[in-house]
């Protein structure tokens, strides 16, 4: 792995010195984490299962100086997971920091329609592959005696929105095994934080704004207007949101912060509208 190189002059925090490893990295918010953490000095591997996609953002980073590497990963295979990870520990001897980004959405569905295959597909990667790297870091981190391990979950997780009860679910279970991690760490001096993006219009709300505005009969400008004009701060997040809440619970400023779930929404709670009753 390159060495970490200095922070940049816009760098919030300061993360030279420090291993990470970004999961689902190759695009949307991991990106954008990967590309923040760099920026604070930190040695960054993308892990992700587009190694393709993920070698050629790594690449693009490391033209702008910054040192970021890539490696294959399947999120869902705990063989893959270990394995990864103690190849990322190995080159330098440590991991530092593990920001748990890889996750997938769920096909905008009604629970009484929702297959066991759906359900099955959306809990065994967000959940059950969170829950492998949580367990692979916290094995690497306890050994080290120190760490820091940030989970990205969802206002969903929070608030569950209709027609997503697959992705509520594992996004709720992630935070359950944030807080759990957090006390089983914490004298191993291993923080476990959480944060939850609210509406960031990346690749994975596109899809999902599109799919809710066909199952609501609207368009799906007036899809993405609705959702705006429930936030808060009237507007929609930006990748740049979400990564720097990440940079600052990996930063020694949060040295005092375990088991934490920063809501980043633009203080929007929730989506929590019933649906209407279906026309038959």
């Amino acid at each position: 792995m390159p060495e970490s190189a200095a922070p940049s002059a816009s760098a919030l925090y300061d993360l030279r010195n420090q291993t990470a490893l970004v999961t689902g990295g190759a695009q949307g918010l991991g990106l954008a984490i990967v590309e923040n953490l760099a920026r604070c000095g930190a040695a960054v591997t993308i892990g992700d299962l587009q190694e393709e996609k993920a070698r050629a953002a790594a690449e693009t980073l490391r033209q702008q100086n910054l040192a970021v590497t890539a490696m294959k990963l399947d999120i869902a295979d705990s063989h893959s997971v270990d394995g990864v990870f103690e190849a990322v520990a190995s080159q330098t001897g440590r991991l530092d920091i593990l920001v748990t980004s890889a996750g997938l959405g769920q096909t905008v569905t009604p629970i009484v329609e929702l297959s066991d295959a759906e359900w099955n597909r959306v809990l065994g990667v967000t959940l059950t592959g969170t829950f492998y790297c949580c367990r692979a870091a916290g094995r690497i981190m306890s050994r080290q005696e120190g760490g820091a391990i940030v989970n990205l979950a969802s206002v969903n997780g929070q608030n569950p929105a209709v027609l997503v009860a697959a992705y509520n679910a594992a996004k709720a279970g992630v935070i359950s095994l944030t807080r759990c991690l957090a006390l089983e760490l914490a004298a191993y001096k291993v923080r476990v934080n959480a944060v939850c993006p609210g509406p960031v219009y990346t690749d994975f709300n596109r899809t999902v704004m599109a799919q809710r505005s066909q199952r609501l009969a609207i368009t799906e400008p007036e899809m993405i207007e609705r959702v705006r004009g429930a936030i808060p701060l009237g507007r929609w997040g930006e990748p740049s949101d979400i990564a720097n809440a990440v940079a600052f619970l990996c930063s020694p400023q949060a040295g005092w912060i375990t088991g934490e779930v920063l809501r980043v929404s633009g203080g929007l709670e929730g989506v929590s509208a019933p649906l209407p009753k279906a026309n038959t």
